[in-house]
């Protein structure tokens, strides 16, 4: 559809941009800290450890105070459990709690609004140790964080999110360092499936406890988006690329938003036996969360086509944002009308303005984005600047058509793309840059982590100050 004039970005929209705790904090057993699975995993070959990050544990005045000075409203940040709770459960770390307390109120100094993450993949290693998700005990786990949470800092945070990207921590949890399995586990697709009912379980009960606690407060789930493509017009693509949906993108929001697993999903766990068990009770609990809105992250759409094989690979996505193959089910597909990022990630502005569409259409709430970004190899030059023309491209081509997203009747209420600073990524290390905000070190050199604005800075701060108006350079 072709708008001959734009609405404008609501008056209150949310500009912003996102971290996760394990990433950018460092710090990692300082001040009571336990070690959480991240800690504790091998990391990949030639990347950092997550020991320092981008040091925002010592340095989060200074990175605070320039979010504010690009005019950041909110700013997306994850709790670290084993901060709060070292063991997972039991005594809380009181230095955590100030911790977080400190950086809430160092955003409000700014009039910036605290977004907080609850959990975004660092399960803390005491409770890996006790099967991490795959215990039913983990609900109360959560619930228990959810608590400490509420009841420490709810009288600041007006936004939660739960469980961020809860359908990659399913689908790709070995990429991401999260997935536990048992030793000699016969089904581990039902292992996973068990893992993933007991986190909706988790987030459902999250949901109803923050507005039992916090009446004023609003909540909501994270998951990864990526709406999927048919490869072509054949109508067994399009079922292919229903059955990836399904799995990849609307079991989580139905589940969130009506409290039901979706058909195709289920069909295929009955195909393969993976069928979680749901104890009585269980639908009344998912039934029960009511989300007041929709966040989610999007870097890509993905493109499938009909599989032929009758066997193949039991995983979903060969990492985030990649599909591969399940037999009989569909088959990753090359998209060859979009370009690709550094590290091979297609680029799909106006997909961006598809998924948001068809999420409004199947649930009617208010969204925002969590993350959206371009992860790059950035140079600092010999007078300390970072000239990113192809990220302010990149996210400049993605606000326009969610402006046009926003003209198509779709309520937005946000949008932090990835990542307010620079941080060690999920699997490629602190090289595969996101930030706005340069941060001084290698992969193992941790040279003087100091703070250098990219051209990205500036540009992000006039978007910001004109909401959205001004996208030139």
């Amino acid at each position: 559809m072709y708008h001959k004039k734009m609405k404008p970005f609501p008056k209150d929209f949310l500009w912003g941009a996102s971290t996760s705790a394990y990433q950018v904090e460092g710090a990692n057993l300082e001040d009571g800290k336990g070690p959480s699975c991240q800690d504790v995993k091998k990391v990949p070959e030639g990347t950092s450890e997550l020991n320092v990050c981008a040091d925002q544990y010592h340095r989060y005045k200074e990175d605070i105070k320039l979010m504010a000075e690009m005019g950041f409203k909110v700013y997306r940040f994850s709790i670290s459990w084993s901060r709060i709770l070292p063991e997972g459960t039991g005594a809380v770390n009181p230095l955590g709690i100030q911790y977080y307390n400190n950086v809430i109120d160092e955003c409000l100094k700014y009039g910036i609004e605290p977004l907080v993450t609850m959990f975004h993949f660092d399960m803390p290693a005491a409770l890996d140790k006790r099967g991490s998700w795959g215990n039913r005990e983990s609900v109360d786990w959560f619930v228990n964080f959810a608590k400490v949470m509420f009841e420490n800092f709810g009288d600041r945070v007006k936004y939660w999110l739960t469980i961020n990207e809860q359908n990659m921590l399913t689908l790709v949890g070995p990429v991401i360092g999260t997935l536990m399995l048992p030793e000699n586990c016969e089904n581990p697709l039902k292992e996973i499936y068990q893992q993933n009912h007991h986190m909706l379980l988790a987030q459902a009960k999250a949901m109803v406890l923050c507005h039992e606690m916090l009446p004023g407060a609003k909540i909501g789930p994270a998951p990864n988006i990526s709406l999927v493509y048919p490869a072509s017009c054949k109508p067994e693509d399009t079922t292919a690329a229903q059955n990836f949906n399904a799995i990849r993108n609307w079991l989580y929001l139905d589940m969130a938003v009506f409290g039901r697993y979706n058909n195709l999903v289920w069909s295929y766990l009955e195909e393969n036996d993976a069928c979680p068990e749901i104890l009585p009770g269980d639908e009344e609990i998912m039934k029960s969360a009511h989300p007041d809105f929709i966040g989610f992250n999007y870097y890509n759409t993905v493109t499938v086509e009909a599989s032929k094989s009758t066997e193949g690979s039991a995983a979903s996505l060969e990492d985030q944002q990649k599909a591969s193959e399940i037999a009989g089910v569909y088959k990753g597909f090359r998209n060859p009308n979009l370009l690709t990022t550094e590290f091979g990630w297609e680029i799909d502005p106006q997909g961006f303005r598809n998924t948001i569409r068809e999420m409004y259409s199947r649930y009617h709430l208010p969204m925002i984005v969590t993350e959206n970004g371009l992860g790059a190899y950035d140079t600092l030059t010999e007078d300390g600047k970072v000239h990113d023309p192809y990220r302010i491209e990149y996210l400049r081509q993605h606000i326009s058509v969610m402006q046009e997203a926003i003209t198509d009747g779709c309520e937005m209420m946000g949008y932090c793309p990835w990542s307010a600073i620079d941080l060690v990524s999920t699997h490629e290390g602190i090289r595969k840059r996101y930030g706005f905000i340069y941060v001084d070190r290698d992969e193992f050199d941790l040279k003087t982590l100091d703070r250098y604005r990219k051209d990205s800075f500036y540009w992000y701060k006039k978007v910001i100050a004109t909401n959205g108006e001004d996208l030139t350079d």
